[in-house]
């Protein structure tokens, strides 16, 4: 959507000034991304009509960036390059929430809330190009591929993002939470959770059910395994630090007479420290090696990593200000600090890669009396639907206007200001 620009030797323009003529352009946009879910690295009609709208606004744009990644430059003279991000891959998820707007892909639904962190860039992209006149600097639009795999920020580094314009000065990024809409969570240093996903192939020697002793049974080692490894955080783990070990997958046999010749896990490790998350991951191996050994078992079992997502972690100064200009733009009563969430985001490697502080903050999306009424109640878990689940459903308004508004008052606040 073009929108008109006030002319450059008339008085500043509003940043927010557009809002309200953008917002059903912007309500669009989210409707048809969430009726047209894209799995990662698959994301093509996704990134397509986000690079048409970049080029409508007047930006820079570079396509393919980390297989289907787009990144929009807008220069506007010298000063700091500010970079905003936010991811658009959606989930192997059925919809069930019956939306006017659901998923026409089976199997497939933005159920982390993808398309709004799109629609949100979208249309911060749109403002900030619209008041040029209001700032000073570089701005770079990320619209990341692949987060859900835990590798599309990397993707894109590799590809040359930093090429485009130098590192960033600052790298600003933000998700959907199932909190009131209208609501901001900041939080100084830890954020996320690391999380490691692992492939473990424990080799047995297979054979008939009635002849076990012949056999080296994985059903039986898998099993053996699958408690052992519940026993790292409830006795190797410190009561006072933190970690979340789940078998979320194990996979043995075709048949109720056969032994089999292999058994695979799958397993999700959550840490929130480094040495933390090295012990466990150490663990794992010595206990997965361990009971392979005891079993006798023909080979020593696989471990392969098959997803990493690094803690996010914040950094103090650059927070310190986001949430002081967000509590004066949407009052303090509605900026309040984030809880430690266990979910995990490849957000922070553009920081990492770039050597610049990166922020990370949650905005609320969900109906707000619904919500504070079922915590009042004790039935928030049970009530409120959260991310990756097959019923969440932000309500449109007022959240892409809030998630809009948080992109463009971070930006300003790092940008140098016209004037």
């Amino acid at each position: 959507m073009i929108l008109a620009r006030v002319c450059s030797d008339g008085p500043m323009t509003d940043p927010f000034a557009a809002l309200d003529e953008l917002l059903p352009s912007l309500r669009e946009l989210y409707t048809d991304l969430h009726r047209h879910p894209e799995l990662s690295f698959k994301e093509e009609r996704t990134a397509a009509e986000l690079a048409r709208r970049l080029e409508e606004a007047g930006y820079e744009v570079h396509t393919g960036l980390g297989g289907t990644g787009v990144a929009g430059v807008l220069r506007n003279g010298g000063g700091p390059v500010v970079m905003l991000r936010a991811d658009i891959d959606a989930l192997p998820v059925q919809e069930k929430t019956e939306l006017p707007y659901a998923s026409e892909t089976p199997g497939v639904m933005h159920a982390c809330g993808h398309d709004m962190h799109a629609t949100w860039l979208s249309g911060a992209a749109d403002l900030l190009s619209h008041a040029r006149d209001a700032w000073q600097g570089t701005l770079l639009v990320v619209f990341q591929p692949g987060e859900e795999q835990g590798s599309g920020a990397a993707a894109m580094v590799r590809d040359g993002l930093f090429d485009l314009v130098g590192r960033p000065s600052v790298v600003l990024g933000q998700h959907i939470a199932p909190g009131p809409a209208g609501w901001v969570l900041t939080r100084p240093g830890v954020i996320m959770a690391a999380t490691d996903a692992l492939r473990i192939v424990l080799h047995g020697r297979g054979g008939h059910g009635s002849r076990p002793e012949t056999t080296v049974d994985p059903a039986v080692l898998a099993a053996s395994v699958v408690l052992r490894l519940q026993t790292i955080v409830s006795r190797e783990i410190s009561a006072t630090e933190s970690a979340v070990v789940t078998v979320g997958q194990l996979h043995v046999g075709t048949a109720n007479n056969i032994i089999a010749d292999e058994a695979v896990l799958e397993v999700n490790v959550r840490t929130f420290d480094e040495q933390v998350r090295d012990k466990v991951l150490a663990a794992i191996e010595r206990i997965v090696r361990g009971e392979a050994a005891a079993s006798g078992c023909p080979e020593p079992p696989e471990i392969t990593s098959i997803a990493s997502f690094p803690v996010t972690t914040n950094d103090d100064t650059a927070n310190e200000r986001l949430t002081g200009v967000f509590r004066r733009r949407f009052g303090p009563e509605h900026v309040l600090e984030a809880p430690l969430v266990t979910g995990s985001e490849d957000f922070s490697e553009f920081g990492r890669a770039a050597g610049a502080p990166s922020v990370f903050w949650l905005v609320g999306g969900m109906d707000p009396q619904e919500v504070l009424t079922a915590i009042s109640e004790g039935r928030f878990e049970r009530d409120v639907p959260s991310n990756h689940s097959p019923l969440f459903a932000p309500v449109v308004d007022p959240t892409v206007r809030v998630g809009v508004e948080t992109l463009v008052t971070g930006a300003l606040e790092f940008f140098a200001v016209q004037g």
